[in-house]
C-alpha cells in the first residue's frame, strides 16, 4: 500500500480530531476479514440486543485488560493502523472489537469512555453505514441532544480514525435504518468519490467493523497462560 500522509486525510468540518481514509484495504482483504470473521467459533460471538460482537485481545474491563494474543490474521491490520502512528508508542493498540450489524441495526449514541486510550481507529467491511455525533446536554453526560453536530459516511474498505474532542466530548451512533440519504451534512463528503453526491440513496448490507483501539490498564495476568487446574 502507499505511504499515507494523514495530513490529507484530516476531515476539517467537524472538531478537532477525525481522519477518513477511503479504500485502507484491498477487496481482497475485506473479503479475507469477512470470511475470518464469519468463520471464527461460536463461544467467540456475544449475542446483543441488536448486533453481535467479538472481542480480540482480552475483554476489556474496568479492573484492567487481561490480555490474550491477538491472532496473526488479524494482527496484520492491527499493525497496519499502528503504523500510521496515530497511537502514541506507549500506547499501541492492544485491542480489536469486531461488529456485525446487520441491515436496519444500529447503536445508540454513546461515549467509549476513559477505559479506552483516547483514539479509536475502525475498519469498515461489507457495507456502508452513517456514523452521526452529537453533543451530550451539560446537565448529564448520559442524556444526549437529539441534534445532529456531525455525519459522516463510512464507505466499504475505509479507515476512521477518531481522536481527542471528537472522542471525548462527541457521542456517536448509527441509526437503525435500511437506506441512508445522503445530504449536505455528511462532513466528509468530499473524500467518498465522485458517485457520491447529495440526494442518492444508499442501501445498507451486512457489515463488520473492526476498532482497534488501546486498553491502558493491562492486567499482569495473560489469558493465554491461564490454566484450569483439575
Amino acid at each position: 500500500m502507499d505511504h499515507i500522509d494523514l495530513k490529507d486525510n484530516k476531515l476539517t468540518l467537524v472538531d478537532d480530531a477525525a481522519y477518513y481514509i477511503p479504500n485502507f484495504i484491498t477487496e481482497e482483504q475485506e473479503t479475507y476479514i469477512m470470511d475470518k470473521v464469519n468463520s471464527a467459533p461460536k463461544p467467540k460471538w456475544c449475542q446483543l440486543k441488536n448486533r453481535r460482537l467479538q472481542n480480540w485481545g482480552g475483554i476489556p474491563h474496568a479492573k484492567g485488560l487481561i490480555p490474550e494474543t491477538i491472532p496473526d490474521w488479524l494482527k496484520g491490520f492491527v499493525d497496519r493502523v499502528e503504523s500510521l502512528q496515530v497511537f502514541p508508542r506507549t500506547n499501541k493498540p492492544n485491542h480489536v472489537l469486531i461488529n456485525e450489524y446487520l441491515s436496519g441495526q444500529g447503536i445508540m449514541p454513546h461515549l467509549d469512555g476513559s477505559l479506552f486510550f483516547p483514539t479509536i481507529s475502525t475498519i469498515n467491511c461489507g457495507s456502508h453505514t452513517v456514523l452521526n455525533f452529537y453533543k451530550p446536554l451539560k446537565t448529564d453526560i448520559e442524556v444526549v441532544s437529539s441534534e445532529k453536530v456531525y455525519s459522516l459516511l463510512l464507505q466499504r474498505r475505509s479507515l476512521l480514525i477518531l481522536k481527542d474532542k471528537m472522542y471525548t466530548e462527541y457521542m456517536h451512533g448509527i441509526e437503525e435504518i435500511t437506506n441512508d440519504i445522503i445530504d449536505d451534512k455528511i462532513s466528509n463528503i468530499t473524500f467518498c468519490g465522485s458517485n457520491i453526491q447529495n440526494g442518492i440513496s444508499l442501501t445498507r448490507n451486512k457489515r463488520i467493523s473492526l476498532t482497534i483501539r488501546n486498553v491502558p490498564r493491562v492486567s499482569k495476568l495473560n489469558f493465554n497462560s491461564l490454566v484450569i487446574k483439575k
